[in-house]
Formats: structure tokens, C-alpha cells, sequence
């Protein structure tokens, strides 16, 4: 369950130093903006925080419970913790702080979060490689082809949160605006075609499969919450030059990424949601046999080799 293009390199040539004002004070003008930027991270600390970790440990000690695309979420959770526990950091230099140098450190940051998204599109090709194209998913899910994407993902990211740290390219900010339009259009892509095979019912079926329909249901909210959080930045930044500079710097930017930083809260709440409760072991009675049940990307593909 994330990016920043964010006012300190973008919007100032040098940060933190604008008449010694802090970001709260420049933005005085619409002051609930920023409270309520500040009320998403604060959620992100609270909420996204310790269910990152939750998620962490659940695919550490649940392997047997794991999907293929669960390596991916494993990084992303990664990510999105270290970016969780920025947020009393930039609180600060949000209200208080003037000095330049705590933004060498959360321009880092920031850089690092901006290409998330590129782990939320592996997670969604791969479960899209499981359903409209199971059989050559199935030959291809025991390669170690996921370790190494997650390396050059990694190796992408921190080249680009380097980059934004030092802040000596021109218009880099336009990476950001670049790389979020390509991810948004193929997430939408892939989670649109995999709602459009799970519809799809077997031959001579009328009805879907009970695993297909509850993973129509899982891909349509994952769906709904791509929009909900990816639309705003997108809909908005190609268009930065039609927004006065100071409407841009103090309303739409912090609107943008309100919605879109939400994710790191969103996401592994999501990922929790479809978890199977684990029963003890001296207690399998204890568990009812109508429990909610993991659809893995295994599973999935399985299913979708068999009633396609």
C-alpha cells in the first residue's frame, strides 16, 4: 500500500530557506491543505505502519501460505515502512523547522517512494500473467526471474531517490510525471483484463467459479483503490503549467499526494483483509470451516488453466 514530486525540490531552487518562512507559513493562505496532508501521514504512521509490519511477518512466517507475487509485496511493505517512519521528520519541517539540510534527507526519501508504484505493476503482471496466461505462468513460477526484478527495481529506486537528494537536474521532477502516468495506464490495463477472463465462466458453466468470483471481487476493490489513490497526480500534474504557481505549490500538490501517499496504509490493509486466520495447531477444531480463504496467485492460475 505511495510518491512525492514534493515542494522541496520542485517548487523552491533552494529549500527550507524562503525568507526563513516554513512550508505552513508560505501556505498560510489555505492552512487546511496542509492540516490535511499532515492528517494522511499521520494515519500512514499510525495505521500503515504497524500493518507493514504485520505484513512482513506474515509472509516470513506463513510460507506455505504464499503467492508468487508475494515477493513484491514484501518490498513494497519494505518501503513503505521506512517511508512511514519519515513522517515525524517532515511534520517538523513542515511547521517549524528552516533549515535546508533536513531536506537533503527527505528529498532521499521522497525520491525512493515517487517509484513505488514500480512494485504495485509487478504485483499486478504477475497476477495477470496468472490468469489470461496461466499455462506459461505455471512453466515460469519456479524461475528466480522475481529476485532479480525485485533487485533492479530496488537498484531504479535508490538511483532515483540519490538523484532527487542531490537535486542538480534540471526539471527531474518530470521523471516523477513520466513514470506515474506509464505505471497508473498498466495497472489499470492489467487489473481491467483480469476482471474481463474471471467474468469469463468454464464451458458449458453458467455460474463462476467460487475462486474466480471471489478474486473478481479482490481485483475490483484493488481496482477501485488504484484510482482512488493514483487518479488525483495524475488528472493534475501533466498539467502544472495551467495552475498559478502558488496554487500548484500550496493546494494541488499537497491534495495530489494526500491521496496517493494513503497507499501505504491502504495496501497492507488490503493484503491483511485476505488473509486466511491461522488456527493453533491444538485447535484446528476452534476455526469454522466457513473462514475466509486465501486466494493465492498459485491457486488462481490453477483454477484458471481448468475453467478458462
Amino acid at each position: 500500500m505511495e510518491m512525492h514530486y514534493h515542494i522541496n525540490s520542485s517548487l523552491f531552487s533552494k529549500p527550507g530557506s524562503v525568507d526563513n518562512k516554513t512550508v505552513y507559513e508560505i501556505c498560510s493562505h489555505i492552512p487546511e491543505v496542509i492540516i490535511f496532508y499532515i492528517g494522511m501521514q499521520i494515519c500512514n504512521m499510525v495505521v500503515g505502519l504497524p500493518a507493514n509490519l504485520m505484513v512482513l511477518w506474515l509472509i516470513r512466517h506463513n510460507k506455505r501460505d504464499t503467492s508468487t507475487s508475494d515477493i513484491f509485496i514484501w518490498h513494497l511493505a519494505v518501503l513503505d515502512i521506512f517511508f512511514c517512519l519519515i513522517t515525524p521528520l517532515e511534520i517538523a519541517n513542515l511547521l517549524y523547522l528552516t533549515t535546508s539540510s533536513t531536506w537533503y534527507v527527505l528529498r532521499f526519501f521522497y525520491g525512493v517512494k515517487d517509484l513505488s508504484a514500480l512494485f504495485l505493476a509487478c504485483i499486478a503482471l504477475d497476477r495477470y500473467m496468472a490468469v489470461r496466461h496461466p499455462i506459461i505462468f505455471s512453466k515460469l513460477k519456479d524461475r528466480p526471474h522475481r529476485p532479480v526484478c525485485a533487485i533492479v527495481m530496488w537498484f531504479v529506486i535508490l538511483v532515483h531517490g540519490i538523484l532527487k537528494c542531490l537535486n542538480t537536474i534540471p526539471n527531474f521532477d518530470k521523471v516523477f510525471t513520466v513514470m506515474i502516468l506509464a505505471t497508473f495506464a498498466f495497472m489499470v490495463f492489467f487489473n481491467i483484463s483480469i476482471l474481463c477472463a474471471l467474468r469469463q465462466s468454464g464451458p458449458g458453466r453458467d455460474d463462476m467459479h467460487p475462486v474466480k468470483k471471489r478474486a473478481f471481487k479482490m481485483v475490483l476493490i484493488i481496482l477501485a483503490i488504484i484510482v482512488f489513490n493514483y487518479l488525483p497526480p495524475v488528472a493534475l500534474f501533466p498539467f502544472k503549467a495551467y495552475f498559478a504557481p502558488d496554487k500548484f505549490k500550496c493546494y494541488v500538490h499537497y491534495i495530489a499526494f494526500g491521496f496517493l501517499n494513503i497507499s501505504s496504509s491502504i495496501q497492507p490493509v488490503l493484503y491483511l483483509s485476505n488473509k486466511k486466520p491461522q488456527c493453533p495447531g491444538w485447535c484446528s477444531e476452534c476455526c469454522s470451516t466457513k473462514e475466509k480463504e486465501t486466494i493465492t496467485t498459485n491457486e488462481l492460475s490453477t483454477v484458471c488453466t481448468t475453467y478458462k
